[in-house]
């Protein structure tokens, strides 16, 4: 009898990989200065479908034996993004209180910029929305939204990726004898 693969130890060094991938992306573009580049954000967005398809698969081929259900390529995925958002979490927080704590400052600034820039936004909204978010840009708060937001995105792109990496072998042919 085959022993059961625990998915957690399984995909530990997956999720570790994912997240420093996320750390030296988001690093890189602190030193360049582009923190706020809406068009690098879709970058990571790409490494992040390569990345997870990638790791699935070997998951699969690895520890599966080359079969894998949806649910189980949504749960390593998933797995996989909770290394990852625990990562972010803490590389979050010790970027906007010992690398760079005006980074929140500067932050408020481009929010600002960009609601000016629109045109659409009052004023007095605008000074709303500002003190508004002031509350929520503490290094804390912002690391449990990490969390948070880091998982739902993996939620998505496991969604989709496991269409893509889902082998499923026919139950009568690939049974494993007894």
């Amino acid at each position: 009898m085959e022993a059961k693969v625990n998915p957690w130890k399984a995909n530990l060094t997956n999720g570790l990989i994912m997240g420093l991938v996320g750390v030296v992306f988001t690093l890189i573009l602190w030193f360049l200065d582009l923190t706020f580049n809406k068009s690098a954000s879709y970058i990571f967005l790409v490494i992040a479908i390569v990345l997870l398809y990638y790791f699935i698969k070997s998951y699969r081929d690895n520890y599966l034996h080359g079969m894998i259900t949806y649910g189980q390529s949504l749960g390593a995925g998933m797995i996989i993004f909770i290394y990852q958002a625990v990562i972010a979490a803490i590389f979050g927080y010790l970027l906007y209180t010992v690398i760079d704590p005006e980074l929140t400052n500067k932050s408020l600034a481009f929010v600002e910029e960009q609601m000016r820039a629109s045109g659409k936004v009052p004023d007095n909204m605008i000074d709303t929305t500002l003190e508004m978010q002031k509350k929520f840009m503490k290094p804390g708060i912002m690391a449990i939204f990490s969390i948070l937001s880091n998982i739902f995105f993996g939620l998505v792109l496991s969604l989709i990726v496991s269409i893509f990496t889902r082998k499923e072998g026919n139950p009568l042919i690939d049974a494993p004898a007894k």
